[in-house]
């Protein structure tokens, strides 16, 4: 089991600080929502944030692209030091290429599939996916409800993708109350922004509660 903080619910004034509390936390890696006002409807960060992170910690990077045409941008991340790349495939009218094109510079590829998008469209470019982040609300804000309606898609995607090593992440409205459910259902990686960069206990307190409710 894997815990990701999600950046976005950070205060960026304060970004040191947030990443060093996560890491005594004991996250596993950091997660990094790029959004560009056009897929959806807000504006986050892009490239240079991602260098910066990388400057601060040796955490890896999973940088999710919620953006038109992701091919245009995978670059820069990757220069940036993403350690994972994942895209919506209705965003781009080429997927497996996108894919590819990740893992030849030498990040993990993966598939955001939104509330909506059905597991099947794992089922065409599994062999170039290392991994899968389905999203359990609708992406564009931090802090939704969790859509517990999407949780059989996880155990879809899991026989889609099998046997490769696919690893699936969950992402939106995780917290503890949501987290075993999401474990049960099968995603071995947890995004929480809200939950952890929003708690009162702080962010390092707020990380290992999603771990121990998480039941790793």
């Amino acid at each position: 089991m894997r815990i990701a903080p999600s950046i976005i619910g950070a205060d960026i004034a304060h970004l040191e600080g947030a990443v060093r509390a996560v890491e005594r936390g004991g996250a596993d890696l950091l997660h990094v929502d790029v959004m560009d006002g056009v897929y959806v409807p807000q504006i986050t960060i892009g490239a240079r944030m991602v260098e910066t992170l990388r400057r601060l910690t040796t955490l890896p990077l999973d940088v999710h692209l919620m953006v038109v045409q992701p091919e245009r941008h995978i670059e820069a991340f990757a220069r940036a030091g993403a350690t994972s790349i994942a895209f919506h495939p209705e965003a781009t009218d080429h997927p497996h290429r996108v894919l590819a094109h990740i893992r030849t510079l030498g990040a993990q590829a993966g598939l955001a599939l939104n509330p909506g998008t059905s597991p099947e469209a794992c089922a065409w470019v599994v062999e170039a996916l290392d991994f899968v982040l389905v999203m359990s609300v609708d992406p564009g804000w931090a802090g939704q409800a969790f859509i517990p309606s999407v949780l059989p898609k996880i155990a879809r995607v899991r026989t889609l993708v099998a046997p490769r090593a696919v690893w699936i992440g969950i992402d939106g409205g995780i917290t503890p109350a949501t987290a075993a459910a999401a474990v049960a259902a099968g995603a071995d990686t947890l995004v929480a922004a809200t939950a952890i960069f929003g708690a009162a206990e702080g962010a390092e307190a707020a990380t290992r509660r999603l771990r121990t409710a998480a039941g790793g």
